[in-house]
């Protein structure tokens, strides 16, 4: 998994729970911070597809054509 994608996933996590516990305390700031894991949610899925695409493309690339 590419570091960035690590990366965002946790910082997606930490985003959820931040929702959550501004949601139980009544508050409404919990929507910014929906925002902010769908956002990062969104930068997940896409390093992570970028890097299969990237392996995908360097094994074609690497390997001989008959």
């Amino acid at each position: 998994m590419p570091r960035i994608a690590l990366f965002s996933l946790v910082v997606c996590a930490l985003a959820v729970v931040a929702a959550v516990v501004s949601f139980v305390e009544g508050s409404f700031l919990g929507i910014v911070w929906v925002l902010i894991a769908g956002v990062t949610s969104n930068m997940t899925w896409f390093y992570l597809r970028k890097a299969k695409a990237e392996k995908q493309a360097t094994q074609t690339q690497a390997a001989p054509t008959a």
